[in-house]
């Protein structure tokens, strides 16, 4: 009977050895893994390597210079070298991770005789519109025509004439027969690159694109001053005109804004398709007044606004103007306000205290407001409400300028003795739009790359943050559109590098901003241990306590049998 005892006891000491051994290896090769598994957070694969050469950006702006001589300004010698082609590159280290690297590949030949006949027209408008006619020049590209020192083309004082679309006409400097080709073209060069430079960009305009990157002590008063003024990139933007009538019983007031639209902003907003997708609309608002009370002068029997009381006029106004929900695109604000007959007329004046010519001024990224005076139209026996119609073309030339400078087309300071022809009705230079896409595509890839390297930054350093399949694809698609406009920009191909920031900016941005990102964003690790402490460590103690009393036994069982044999 003792001997059966004891052997049940031993029995059920194995069978409680094999039962805890059983179960620790159920959890620990079974539960454990399978907890991991179904716990884990789903992270889908990103190009961190790629993303980490993003960090440090060097952009590379080609730009193709054609440089023509006219007949009259080369010896025949000279003629006989052409055609040739001239490479300069020029190296900007903006700070440790940005650097600029410009080239400049020019080709030099003569004039054919198509374009000697151009170059023979009356005056040198002509001569650009007939010089456009023969051959269209490439985005972003420049043609310098090299006309004798004594052509008639140009007035005396005028050394360069830049026209309308890609070309500009130059003026040959005095040579010397005995000058070679190269003394002639080194002769040549510090002229062509004052061309270039007003008519591409310049190296300030391009670091000022930058700001995104680098610190602002990189960047001129003037070229940060433009850059604070232009409204940032988007895909989009949304253009409203205003009519403010604070008297609607005094005036009645007609304004044709439909065909003011058609025939001034219509044709910028064409040019400046390839940069946005452009939406106007307009309306007439009744009884808004401004912010603020005009003061009487007494010397000029007129009310004036001081430039220092213009920045309380925007707030109230816009709390009247609404805003279009069903789009996130910017908003740019024209308004054109008709004082009331009490305070009329009414000028703004600037810091200097002298009467702003255009009576109007503008907000950084936000519009523009004109005051129209309309006291002088009508007399004391007229009878209210007057019809009034608003001169539309005085009203379009004032907020067409303030568009330009809204949309980064930025004013141009040419050197002595160069003429800039007016775009006229296309509000826009075919060069000045080169110029707004050579900045807007490094700014677009300035801001993409920022927004990529923080978000994975981010994403690394907070592992518990769900990367779904949608994000990976967002953020490839921005890597791969960057990689292209980076190489486009070395290729010089313009309009293609515009076309490929635009859409690396789009999915950077839809990447940083997907709602995902912040499920799990604030759920740091002490929180996990405080939910699943409570659950395993009940399971846990048994199972330990076991496995520690059956590696206790067994060293008991070998020290007694070392002992036997001992």
């Amino acid at each position: 009977m003792l001997l059966k005892r004891t052997l049940f006891c031993v029995f059920e000491k194995q069978r409680g050895r094999y039962a805890a051994l059983a179960i620790a290896a159920v959890v620990i090769v079974v539960g454990i893994p399978l907890w991991w598994k179904t716990t884990e957070t789903y992270r889908a694969w990103l190009p961190f390597s790629e993303i980490s050469e993003l960090d440090s950006l060097q952009l590379q702006l080609s730009v193709d210079i054609e440089v023509v001589f006219s007949r009259g300004t080369l010896t025949p010698e000279q003629q006989k070298k052409f055609p040739l082609s001239h490479v300069n590159e020029k190296e900007h280290q903006v700070d440790a991770k940005t650097g600029l690297r410009y080239k400049y590949e020019t080709r030099y030949r003569t004039a054919t005789i198509m374009e000697e006949d151009a170059l023979n027209q009356p005056t040198a408008a002509e001569a650009d519109l007939s010089l456009h006619m023969l051959s269209e020049s490439s985005c972003g590209s420049v043609v310098v025509y090299v006309i004798p020192e004594t052509a008639a083309l140009l007035p005396e004082d005028v050394k360069v004439y830049v026209g309308q679309r890609r070309t500009a006409l130059l003026r040959s400097p005095p040579f010397k027969s005995s000058w070679s080709l190269k003394e002639v073209l080194s002769n040549l060069d510090v002229k062509v690159e004052q061309v270039v430079s007003t008519m591409s960009f310049s190296h300030q305009d391009i670091v000022a694109a930058l700001s995104n990157r680098v610190r602002m002590a990189k960047v001129t008063k003037e070229s940060m001053a433009d850059s604070m003024r232009a409204i940032k990139s988007s895909p989009g933007y949304e253009i409203t005109f205003s009519l403010l009538n604070p008297d609607p019983r005094s005036h009645s007031l007609h304004w044709d804004i439909e065909g003011a639209v058609q025939s001034c902003i219509q044709p910028l907003l064409n040019k400046l398709a390839p940069i946005a997708n452009f939406s106007v609309d307009s309306q007439i608002l009744y009884y808004v007044v401004l912010g603020v009370n005009p003061r009487f002068d007494n010397s000029v029997s007129a009310y004036t606004l001081s430039a220092d009381s213009l920045s309380h006029v925007i707030n109230p106004v816009e709390a009247r103007l609404g805003s279009n929900a069903a789009s996130s695109n910017p908003v740019l604000n024209f308004l054109l306000y008709v004082p009331d007959s009490h305070h009329s007329p009414l000028f703004i004046r600037d810091h200097s205290k002298r009467e702003v010519p255009s009576n109007a001024f503008h907000s950084p990224r936000w519009g523009g407001i004109m005051v129209y005076n309309v006291n002088e139209m009508y007399g004391p026996e007229a009878e209210p409400p007057v019809d009034i119609n608003i001169n539309m073309a005085k009203v379009m030339g004032v907020f067409l300028a303030q568009l330009r400078l809204m949309l980064g087309v930025q004013h141009t300071h040419p050197p002595t003795g160069f003429v800039l022809q007016s775009p006229g009705s296309a509000g826009l230079a075919d060069w000045e739009l080169d110029r707004l896409l050579w900045s807007r595509s490094v700014e677009n890839i300035a801001t993409a790359s920022t927004t990529i390297t923080s978000l994975a930054q981010l994403l690394d350093q907070i592992g518990n943050i769900v990367i779904n399949d949608n994000i990976a694809q967002q953020v490839s698609s921005a890597v791969t559109s960057l990689q292209s406009a980076v190489a486009e920009l070395e290729a010089g191909n313009l309009a293609f590098a515009l076309q490929y920031s635009r859409e690396a900016i789009l999915a950077s941005e839809r990447a940083f901003f997907d709602p995902s990102l912040l499920h799990l964003l604030y759920f740091p690790d002490d929180q996990k241990f405080a939910i699943y402490i409570p659950l395993f460590l009940p399971m846990c103690v048994p199972i330990v306590l076991s496995l520690l009393k059956i590696v206790s036994e067994a060293k008991k069982r070998r020290a007694d049998k070392q002992a036997k044999s001992d």
